[in-house]
């Protein structure tokens, strides 16, 4: 099966179900028989006590007359191919009819009776809410306690420094999201890892969000979930491939913020030895510390010019853009580039002259004259890098609006 197929329903909307709904219940489906008519029966009460109107989309990949079931009962059913969690919600987003969608799975583990938390909290103005089975509760056996207390915790910690959010339980498949949202966040991960990509982009948009407290039960007994039908290995990868979204989305964290320190370290430790050798007890700090610092001060600059790129390929929003376009304007970068290149090389110029007049031996030159030809030598390569940086950033810009005016023509 090449492309998703919504398979034909029957002509009158069963009740607790609507043509026009609100909300969007979107529940992935890989052999759930078991369990499938329970979960259309909590949806529908769901609905019912919530007084919203509502649909169940189902996005099946089963061979064991999930489907079946799960049509018959009322719900809407997508047959695609089994490519993954994260395709699955890929391949549903072309048949969603509701405002807001709702996300989890349909194995009974979270109790989709009660929605109306979310439906509140959207109707409120929240675009992207994460359940949190820490602040509801987790009944015993649900999770494995690896899972439950180092796992999950230790992940969701780790997301939360990155990208300085506030999340409790970022593993949590019970999710909801605006329609609108869902479309802009433009999902490309296949796997385990949407999980992440979407908390991710949540925060790199700028959505409003909020965690509901949520309900998690065990399996049904007979039913064996779906990371142990695959074997041992599934949650380890699982945890492994979401680390890799969450580093891979958040690159400007691993260079920005470390290379700002290296380069006050660096720029603070050649301004110090500008004047001469700096003598700190028994130790000397000569020329050879002020390379040390130029060392720290290129990386520095670098790792920030670097990072402030990478955070462009996660502009959904386009006000990082904006913000450093203002920042980098390219007349006022070009003439501080050119001013500091200046400086550069007139500080170089001066060494030469000195180096000259001392009979080309270097070490017989005065060592004020060398400490400040190496922060000359800096000043020359800041201001190429930041020259540079000005050009790519306005060439990106370039791009930036010609992909978009291409997409409207074509639009």
């Amino acid at each position: 099966m090449n492309s998703p197929i919504e398979l034909p329903t029957p002509g009158r909307i069963p009740e607790g179900f609507s043509r026009d709904p609100e909300v969007t219940v979107l529940l992935p489906a890989l052999n759930e028989a078991l369990t499938i008519e329970e979960c259309v029966e909590w949806c529908r009460e769901g609905f019912r006590t919530a007084g919203v109107q509502g649909e169940l989309l189902i996005i099946d990949s089963s061979t064991d007359g999930t489907a079946e079931l799960a049509l018959a009962r009322g719900a809407r059913v997508v047959k695609t191919a089994k490519q993954g969690l994260g395709k699955a919600y890929i391949d549903a987003l072309p048949f969603i009819r509701g405002r807001y969608v709702l996300m989890g799975d349909c194995d009974c583990t979270y109790d989709f009776r009660r929605i109306g938390p979310f439906v509140e909290k959207f109707r409120q103005g929240c675009e992207f809410l994460m359940g949190s089975r820490y602040k509801g509760s987790i009944e015993p056996g649900a999770m494995p306690k690896l899972h439950q207390y180092f796992g999950t915790p230790f992940t969701t910690w780790i997301l939360n420094r990155i990208y300085s959010s506030h999340f409790s339980d970022i593993h949590c498949g019970m999710r909801g999201i605006t329609l609108s949202a869902l479309r802009r966040m433009c999902i490309v991960s296949r796997s385990w890892e949407y999980a992440s990509e979407m908390v991710i982009k949540s925060v790199l948009m700028g959505l409003r969000k909020d965690e509901v407290p949520v309900l998690f039960y065990k399996d049904r007994n007979g039913r064996v979930s779906l990371h142990r039908r695959l074997g041992w290995w599934s949650p380890w990868q699982a945890g492994w491939i979401n680390l890799k979204a969450m580093f891979i989305f958040g690159t400007d964290f691993f260079l920005t913020r470390p290379g700002w320190i290296l380069l006050c370290m660096g720029t603070a430790l050649q301004v110090s030895l500008l004047p001469g050798p700096l003598t700190i007890g028994p130790v000397t700090l000569s020329v050879f510390w002020m390379l040390f610092g130029l060392l720290l001060s290129v990386i520095g600059l670098q790792c920030v010019f670097l990072g402030l790129l990478s955070q462009l390929y996660f502009d959904y929003e386009g006000t990082r853009l904006h913000r450093l376009l203002d920042r980098f304007r390219y007349t006022r970068t070009t003439v501080l580039s050119a001013a500091v290149f200046l400086l550069g090389l007139g500080t170089e110029g001066l060494f030469l002259r000195t180096y000259i007049h001392q009979g080309y031996l270097l070490f017989n030159t005065e060592r004020a004259a060398m400490h400040r030809a190496v922060f000359g030598l800096f000043l020359l390569i800041a201001a190429f890098m930041t020259f540079t940086f000005g050009l790519i950033l306005n060439a990106y810009d370039k791009s930036n609006r010609s992909r978009v005016h291409l997409g409207r023509e074509d639009a």
